[in-house]
């Protein structure tokens, strides 16, 4: 889902500014009194955006009315997280039934205020045992201090892609594992034009590009980013200096912060024809499982492969892990009608037949155990790649909080200062960030 993945970072920022709904929110009540099988109408909120993607959503819930005859979907595309707390905080007649969500970074907000419904007393009633459905990691992303508001509706994983013709050429026979192999690979292939410019980067850890976020990065070395009382531990932990180190090792290697920054201002829009791993200015690259449909679609003028990003050399055997995010469903606490919603809600997120059609439709990791493991799944090897990620016990994904992700920013932005070596003492500034995060997160408990 590459232009609807874009809103992710729209939704953060916003985060950061404060512009979203914080945890002391007082959402209108609803109720969960209502008989699922009277006539009524739903009304489902969500962000997707593209044509493939709306007739995929609306295929999937004209798919779950000819099984719930007494139920009618109003569906609304396109809706912003901001948008959507916005109105379940009004509440009244024009509020969503079920809402969906891009940002999992956001889901500590919907539980702790109270704006998602708690999911777990409609899995009981009807039988759904959620650790047995979906994958742990997922789980996790999904629920806040144990309240269960969500339920993941298809995911992401990231990993490695890589120009197989240009592998060839610098006599490399497989993509690197390790972190040591990634830069030993990274200055093999960089190619330099005559008069010394680049005309192709091996690997740019520039956390600026696309979507090398650094908490993606960071996933293979396997973060804690608090500890057990919600306390930020950035700076006692000590994957945090060794990823810092290495993203810093990676752009010295192949030339420095300036001249990789400057050759990453000639790079063309992600989602577009000018994508710089599309276009040969990167032989390896990050990305989403999404990308591969559109290197498909765009007949990439290259051989092209996938595989996992590369984990540090002592964790060499967690190799196969990476980041995992995804789309989120729930259903709104000011909703009348959440018996009728959940029916929905689990359709969409439980039923395995409904999952797997959705994934394949939108080229997207299924999000329970069972689609994962189903032969109606597209077969493209490189897609599989993405579902084992997906399913490996050490990828991550990022832990919830009650103010929409917004440590994730403080990261980002104290990334950009290390890179760009603005951070002279690495030791004092990750204290600061420590102390700039939890510094956020209670102003949003308060």
């Amino acid at each position: 889902m590459p232009i609807s993945r874009l809103r992710i970072r729209v939704s953060a920022a916003l985060a950061g500014a404060g512009l979203l709904v914080s945890g002391c929110a007082n959402p209108s009540v609803g109720s969960d009194r209502d008989d699922p099988t009277k006539p009524v109408t739903l009304t489902f909120w969500h962000g997707w955006s593209t044509p493939g993607e709306m007739k995929a959503i609306n295929d999937s819930v004209a798919r779950f009315e000819r099984t719930h005859r007494n139920i009618t979907v109003k569906v609304v595309p396109n809706v912003t997280d901001e948008t959507m707390n916005q109105a379940l905080r009004a509440g009244g007649d024009d509020a969503p039934d079920v809402v969906s969500s891009f940002t999992t970074g956001n889901v500590g907000q919907y539980c702790s205020s109270g704006m998602w419904a708690d999911l777990d007393p409609f899995l009981k009633k009807t039988g759904v045992d959620k650790e047995r459905v979906f994958p742990k990691t997922l789980l996790e992303y999904t629920s806040y201090r144990k309240r269960q508001c969500a339920l993941p509706l298809l995911a992401d994983s990231y990993g490695l892609y890589y120009n197989k013709d240009a592998f060839k050429e610098a006599g490399i026979t497989r993509p690197p594992r390790t972190i040591s192999e990634l830069k030993r690979d990274a200055v093999k292939l960089t190619r330099r034009t005559d008069d010394g410019s680049y005309r192709r980067v091996g690997f740019m850890p520039d956390f600026r590009l696309y979507q090398n976020s650094p908490d993606r990065l960071f996933a293979q070395w396997g973060p804690s980013y608090f500890d057990r009382n919600g306390k930020a531990r950035l700076a006692e932990e000590p994957a945090t200096k060794e990823f810092l180190t290495t993203a810093r090792e990676l752009v010295d290697a192949q030339g420095g912060y300036g001249p990789l920054e400057r050759f990453r201002t000639t790079f063309g829009e992600e989602m577009s024809s000018q994508n710089a791993f599309l276009t040969q200015k990167l032989a390896m690259h990050m990305d989403g499982e999404w990308r591969g449909l559109m290197l498909r679609q765009a007949e990439a003028k290259f051989d092209w492969g996938t595989a996992p990003m590369p984990v540090p050399d002592d964790r060499a055997d967690t190799y196969g892990r990476g980041y995992l995010t995804g789309t989120v469903a729930g259903i709104a606490h000011s909703s009348r009608h959440q018996n009728a919603a959940w029916e929905l809600v689990r359709f969409l997120t439980v039923d395995t037949d409904q999952v797997v059609r959705f994934a394949n439709a939108i080229h997207n990791v299924p999000s329970t155990k069972a689609a994962l493991k189903s032969p109606a799944l597209d077969s493209d090897p490189t897609f599989r790649t993405f579902l084992d990620i997906a399913q490996n016990p050490h990828s991550v994904a990022l832990p919830p909080s009650t103010n929409g992700g917004q440590y994730v920013t403080a990261l980002q932005d104290f990334c950009y200062d290390v890179e760009a070596g603005r951070v002279p003492d690495l030791e004092a500034g990750l204290r600061a960030l420590d102390d700039r995060i939890d510094a956020d997160n209670l102003q949003s408990e308060n």
